[in-house]
């Protein structure tokens, strides 16, 4: 059997010319860190996050400010009209006018509940600033997990296309053969029906990588553009990791989930205590100082002027059962939170192994399909030569790029994989900054 050859090299710039346009680089292709600047101004998420903590700040002066003096001052000052009307004397009507002033200073000097709801005020600013934590690693995960999938993406789209473009070749060989009566029309419908299915799975990755390519621009909030490509070189080290027990007390002091459910308990425990004080008396010093002029018929036309000092115990007696009500609920609610807090813990730790798990099987599996690719690059060059010398088609050559193109994008997701593990893994332990994804950015150019 005998089938026409075209020259090796042309047969693929022709296959790889739309894949090239994916994959080379480009002087004004957008940055990792550019990405990632770009999130920290459009972010939808981030900026709530961020108001959300300006507004957390306020938690710590609205504690304090039970246990500050308080002044208030007030003034009156009406018209009056008084009808009075005494046995044996004739009927006054008189018509003045009266003026009040009146400062007040209080300071607190018993009150348990203004100093649970201090100790809360701190407590609640602590929180903010710990979900804020959260929430910067977060960003940070989303912008480098939606670039890579946006890369990832492009990687499937070009072995989607040399698929396609495989089944047409072979379609080719196929009439050729049925032409010359060495072929059936089985095996023609065979390689039409395979050759739509590949048709259909190119349509789907454009369409998937129109979606990852809309889900960075929302993030970043601007066109994406042409994105860098990780550099082929790049390879992750066995080496530059701690072991899982040292990342795991890292993440039991530092991540920010974590830190934030511990206040949450901590936050619950003065609600307890808030509630408790229901029944504690309240002492407070207080100061007035007025000042009043014809304040009713007796002291028309005189001004008075008052200054007093002391102090003003309430004592709390019965409230209906609210008080206790409330603590029992506290209580509960509390007991609710170190359950969170177990939760979120055993969360953590699962997550925490799964990433470690993940950088450490990445290494391992990066370097073998690494070797891989080298192998398929040498057998694409060796079926070249076999076609030169009439030993192989031009559709085993097409196999054989099929093939690298699939170890290459594997060999690119083992890459993204290792790179998204690397930076969870840092954002579990709550050490993940921006000199880590500053870090990460050389290796995309």
């Amino acid at each position: 059997m005998r089938v026409p050859r075209l020259k090796p090299a042309a047969l693929l710039a022709a296959l790889l010319g739309a894949g090239a346009m994916l994959h080379g680089a480009s002087a004004s292709a957008l940055g990792l860190m550019e990405a990632y600047n770009a999130a920290l101004k459009n972010d939808t998420v981030f900026r709530a996050a961020y108001y959300t903590n300006e507004g957390g700040k306020e938690n710590k002066t609205l504690g304090l400010s039970g246990l500050l003096p308080n002044i208030s001052a007030s003034f009156s000052d009406s018209k009056n009209r008084t009808d009075i009307l005494q046995t044996g004397s004739a009927p006054r009507y008189p018509i003045y006018y009266s003026r009040s002033a009146n400062i007040q200073v209080r300071q607190t000097l018993f009150n348990l509940d203004a100093w649970a709801r201090y100790k809360e005020g701190l407590l609640q600013t602590d929180y903010s600033g710990a979900v804020y934590l959260s929430e910067q690693q977060q960003v940070m995960l989303r912008v480098v997990g939606a670039y890579i999938e946006a890369l990832f993406k492009q990687d499937q789209l070009a072995l989607a296309r040399i698929e396609r473009d495989t089944y047409i070749e072979r379609m080719k060989v196929n009439d050729l053969m049925f032409t010359k009566g060495e072929g059936t029309r089985t095996d023609m419908l065979e390689t039409r029906a395979r050759l739509d299915v590949a048709e259909a799975a190119l349509l789907e990755a454009q369409d998937n990588l129109a979606a990852t390519r809309a889900n960075l621009a929302a993030i970043i909030g601007g066109d994406v553009g042409e994105l860098e490509k990780m550099t082929p070189d790049f390879r992750g080290s066995p080496d530059d990791t701690l072991s899982f027990d040292a990342w795991k007390r890292v993440a039991l002091e530092r991540n920010p989930d974590l830190k934030a459910k511990q206040l949450a308990v901590d936050i619950n425990q003065q609600e307890v205590n808030k509630a408790r004080a229901g029944h504690a008396p309240r002492l407070d010093l207080v100061g007035n100082y007025g000042k009043s002029t014809s304040d009713s018929t007796n002291t028309i036309d005189q001004t008075i002027t008052s200054r007093s000092v002391g102090i003003q115990l309430n004592i709390p007696l019965y409230s209906g059962g609210s008080v206790n009500a409330s603590t029992r609920q506290a209580v509960a609610n509390r007991e609710k939170a170190k359950a969170e807090l177990q939760t979120e813990t055993d969360k953590a730790i699962v997550e925490l192994r799964k990433d470690y798990d993940s950088v450490i099987s990445s290494v391992v599996k990066i370097d073998a399909l690494m070797k891989a690719v080298d192998s398929g690059r040498l057998l694409v060059k060796a079926t070249e030569q076999s076609i030169k010398g009439g030993v192989r088609i031009n559709l085993d050559l097409l196999d054989a790029q099929r093939q690298l193109s699939a170890t290459e994008r594997d060999l690119a997701q083992a890459r993204y994989t290792y790179v998204l593990a690397q930076l969870k893994l840092r954002a579990a332990a709550g050490t993940l900054s921006a000199d880590d994804v500053r870090t990460m950015a050389v290796y995309f150019r």
